[in-house]
């Protein structure tokens, strides 16, 4: 199969569009480094919202999407599914929190939050750490799946895939700074989620798979479709749906899904106007990430199963991309059938796709190693002119690393497992950190060395130690475990944050709730009064209900869908009932929420 003119066409006037609007935001980006990583803190919810939704949109999540239709059905989706009871706990609890902070990257909360050289260090660790380390991870493994893509769609070699997008994502990213990205984010959007329609509504026109009733029918798919596990087989049960939604929505770090927020999510919520931006959202994204467009991904790799039954079908298939063939190319596979004209648009929209993530984690781990690194530990006294400068060579140093690593890479599921593992146990910290007082420093280096550690000996050594193989989930499990009882033993055998940044930073945030009573207490009997505002209620009861409902009500939403897809005509009109119920209480307990948020002024 070969492009035609017309798709290259569209693929190179996507790619123009994109190198225009960051030329044209340039000047404003390069004012200073507010401009340059928080869009000037001025930004509207929906257009950070789309921007996030865009961002998580990358050529690597339908291939992960199709790897675990293939492999696990429907179902082994829970493993990514159950994040949104993260994400929500994010909107209703987090987000005007991060909002009210005042800081510029969530790397930068760490000397807000703690005290000392602990504090310092921890700071510029987690700048280099996830800037670079953890970053430059993440975009290789999209970039992996950019060059599955592109071999079979393209007849690009890895190397001239990574070179092609990666020279045009970093040139318009390096120049427009967060507002360039959020611009083109807003037109890939769009473009991504129409490519994916299109994808769906071809592979399912396929003459192999005869629509939804070939598909539904079909001997191979009919074992895949359960939205459920089958809880009558353990293993599969506990393994996709009983730990995802136990224990690894609230335990686990992973980008785009940190519990409490962090990461990009915590750097749109910085660039939103003010804190109903903020929590508005990130509510948008989690909606839209979850509810909007899941099954034209799962349709695919469900019409993948009857047209390529397996890995060595694809090889055959596709000699050129042998040597990266596996599961996660399912997708790729059947985007070959969409025809000329169409095809250049469902090519643009996964290089729209690609370049929005590639974008943001550029702009993201540049503001860490300029912020949180460069400014902070090596020139204190940089002007704003030469730090928006060395944010844009980080960026293309950023990128440079990333594409080397890609071409090493082979698996997608692979890169997902080992992220979930490194960040194992550290989640139940960055929940607690905003309202349990006693947390300090040392508990994060704790947690972040121990956790590290643990991934480690499972991805390199348990093999070799004679012990007896574990799952994936065994060893989320384990590392929980051993990372939490780590972290939680150093937070009472280290000195605890200083007193007056205790109070400093209750006064900023206002995180209220029990866990902060005896600073409070503390800071009465040494006669210093802290700042709070009058008669203000503890948000977090409210906020949990509201996560409750909205997560109700956006399962609702990708459940009810999946039966109308089935067939399953009253199974789905009862959930959609569910669904609408759940959004009608939400939106009324939203509304509480927003009126807890006291305007009187400090006492």
């Amino acid at each position: 199969m070969e492009l035609a003119t017309i798709d290259w066409v569209m693929i190179g006037a996507y790619m123009l569009f994109s190198l225009v609007i960051g030329i044209y935001v340039a000047r404003k980006a390069g004012k200073n480094s507010t401009q340059y990583f928080a869009a000037g803190k001025n930004m509207p919810w929906w257009l950070l919202g789309i921007s996030m939704v865009a961002t998580t949109f990358s050529t690597d999540t339908p291939n992960l999407v199709a790897n675990i239709v293939r492999t696990d059905g429907v179902a082994g989706n829970w493993v990514w599914w159950a994040f949104l009871l993260t994400g929500m706990l994010t909107v209703f609890v987090y987000a005007h929190l991060w909002k009210r902070s005042g800081v510029l990257t969530d790397v930068e909360f760490y000397e807000l939050r703690y005290s000392g050289k602990m504090a310092a260090f921890l700071r510029g660790f987690r700048a280099v750490y996830l800037g670079f380390v953890f970053n430059v991870v993440i975009m290789a493994t999209v970039s992996l799946a950019a060059i599955k893509i592109a071999g079979v769609l393209m007849g690009l070699s890895p190397v001239e895939t990574v070179v092609i997008t990666g020279a045009v994502t970093v040139i318009y990213s390096s120049l427009g700074g967060l507002r360039g990205v959020l611009l083109t984010d807003l037109f890939q959007f769009f473009l991504a989620i129409g490519g994916s329609f299109i994808a769906a509504y071809v592979a399912l026109n396929h003459p192999d798979v005869g629509g939804f009733e070939g598909l539904l029918q079909h001997k191979d798919v009919v074992s895949k479709l359960n939205i459920l596990p089958d809880f009558s087989d353990p293993s599969q049960a506990i393994g996709i749906f009983i730990i995802p939604l136990a224990v690894q929505w609230w335990s686990v770090y992973y980008p785009g899904a940190e519990p409490g927020g962090g990461g990009y999510i915590a750097q749109r919520m910085f660039a939103a106007k003010d804190e109903n931006n903020s929590i508005a959202a990130v509510f948008f994204f989690n909606a839209a990430h979850y509810a909007l467009r899941p099954w034209p991904w799962i349709i695919v790799g469900l019409c993948s199963i009857i047209v390529f039954p397996d890995v060595a079908a694809m090889k055959e298939a596709f000699p050129d991309a042998a040597s990266v063939a596996d599961d996660d190319m399912g997708y790729a596979a059947m985007l070959t059938f969409i025809p000329t004209g169409w095809l250049g648009v469902v090519v643009a929209s996964l290089t729209a796709a690609y370049m929005s993530t590639i974008s943001t984690h550029l702009n993201w781990g540049s503001s860490y190693l300029v912020n949180d690194f460069y400014q902070r530990f090596i020139r204190p006294e940089s002007s704003e002119k030469e730090l928006v400068m060395v944010g844009r060579l980080s960026t293309v140093f950023l990128m440079i690393v990333a594409g080397f690593l890609a071409l090493a890479m082979q698996n997608a599921l692979d890169s997902f497992q080992i992220l979930l593992q490194i960040g194992a146990g550290t989640g139940l910290l960055f929940i607690l950190r905003w309202f349990w007082w006693r947390i300090n420093a040392g508990s994060e280096i704790a947690a972040m060395v121990i956790s590290f550690v643990i991934a480690m000996y499972f991805q390199f050594f348990h093999v070799h130690t004679g012990l007896p193989e574990l799952t994936g989930w065994q060893e989320i499990v384990i590392g929980v475990i051993i990372t939490t009882i780590g972290w939680v033993s150093a937070t009472y055998m280290i000195r605890p944050t200083s007193k007056e940044t205790l109070f400093r930073f209750y006064e900023i945030a206002r995180p209220g709730g029990p866990g902060w009573e005896r600073v409070l207490n503390m800071a009465e009997n040494e006669g210093k009064k802290v700042k709070k505002y009058k008669d203000e209620a503890w948000r977090v009861p409210q906020g949990i209900f509201c996560m409750v409902l909205a997560c109700v009500a956006v399962y609702g939403t990708l459940f009810a869908t999946g039966y109308w897809i089935y067939g399953n005509w009253i199974l789905a009109g009862f959930i959609t009932v569910v669904s609408i119920v759940a959004s009608m209480m939400l939106f009324k307990a939203w509304r509480k929420l927003i009126n807890m948020n006291p305007d009187d002024l400090y006492e």
